[in-house]
């Protein structure tokens, strides 16, 4: 658990966007950590393919470099890549965050102070060795449905010390959902009121994660931490577990490589999707969030005042000694609009749900590819 302050600091920095297709408001709030580390990005239609929607969080942890920087630039590395150009959008995500991973690598080290060691010093890799490798602030918001919310600071000097983040892109294009999850934040989708999750958190207990995590040459202490440090086994940056040349990036101790899964949209049914990091889904289950969210929108709160109301939901009225409800947190709410008003939708939000309003269950995983 991270450094916390003596009272939780609750300015929330909130945004919000819309057009035909989609109502969008993005929250953050530090909460009772030290400092905020949280970024996310939303782009309505993106830059290089307007027909495209992205949505993203990044869940920094060990300083603001990493997730800022990826806030600004990891939709740029999948979309400039040839295999989203011919349509593999998924194969496009994952070596798009391999890439950034690597520029990332190579931008920090060249910030690196002449003290650095030899073993912090990793060469950038090409893109050829990634497509290789890959298994088949203050925010602000800009005419055209873009959201961007990334905290200027100094980066770290070392880089050894640049932190790592979380990631989860949401991408919206020809009828399908893609989702590309690294760490533990996590997306959830209301179908007629009922949950179900794009993603599967990389904890250090997934059977497979603990496999690649000890023959990487790591070690998982009691409490399920990575060498002893980190709660989660993958992400972006965090290139003190990324030092063995023998290896493959998404073989090194902690993987920068995303879970992607593809589903189709469903007019009548898709309602809704809540992003949000640990901090949110470590209070709450899937179910609750979607059963809280859906109950406030089809009572006619905002989706902004919803996203707030929920951290603050999440919100640990004292610093409990488990940490729960005192991390930062951050909430993204998409309303599916599917071309209809937002009154349409807020009454799609009042059928009844098949599992029952106050259902406390798990909707069906989608199948990584």
């Amino acid at each position: 658990m991270g450094q916390l302050i003596s009272g939780p600091v609750t300015l929330k920095d909130t945004k919000c966007c819309q057009n035909g297709r989609f109502s969008v408001a993005a929250s953050s709030m530090q909460g009772w950590r030290v400092r905020m580390e949280d970024s996310f990005t939303c782009f309505l239609n993106l830059p290089d393919d307007p027909s495209a929607a992205y949505f993203a969080i990044f869940d920094g942890h060990g300083g603001t470099s990493v997730p800022e920087y990826a806030a600004l630039h990891l939709h740029t590395a999948i979309t400039s890549l040839p295999e989203y150009a011919k349509g593999n959008v998924e194969k496009a995500l994952r070596l798009g965050f391999l890439s950034l991973d690597s520029e990332m690598r190579t931008r920090f080290s060249h910030q690196h102070t002449m003290s650095s060691t030899k073993a912090d010093h990793h060469p950038g890799l090409s893109l050829r060795d990634i497509r290789g490798s890959v298994s088949s602030g203050n925010a602000s918001a800009t005419v055209g449905g873009t959201i961007n919310c990334n905290r200027s600071s100094t980066l770290s000097s070392s880089i050894g010390d640049v932190g790592g983040s979380t990631c989860i892109v949401l991408l919206v294009r020809d009828g399908h959902i893609y989702c590309a999850n690294c760490g533990d934040s996590r997306a959830v989708i209301s179908s007629l009121g009922v949950a179900e999750a794009f993603s599967t958190d990389h904890k250090p207990s997934l059977p497979r994660e603990r496999s690649r995590i000890l023959a990487a040459g790591g070690w998982i202490s009691g409490g399920n931490r990575v060498n002893g440090n980190l709660a989660l086994s993958r992400a972006l940056g965090d290139f003190t577990f990324k030092r063995n040349p023998q290896l493959s990036p998404v073989d090194q101790i902690i993987s920068p490589e995303p879970e992607v899964t593809c589903r189709d949209t469903r007019p009548e049914e898709d309602e809704f999707i809540v992003m949000g990091c640990d901090g949110i889904w470590d209070v709450l289950t899937d179910q609750e969030v979607v059963s809280f969210v859906r109950s406030r929108l089809a009572a006619g709160s905002p989706p902004d005042s919803v996203c707030e109301e929920l951290m603050m939901h999440c919100l640990a009225p004292t610093c409990h000694a488990n940490g729960l409800g005192c991390d930062n947190m951050t909430v993204l709410l998409i309303c599916l609009l599917n071309g209809s008003s937002y009154a349409e939708f807020r009454q799609r939000c009042l059928r009844p749900c098949p599992a029952g309003v106050a259902a406390d269950i798990l909707g069906p995983r989608m199948p990584s590819r």
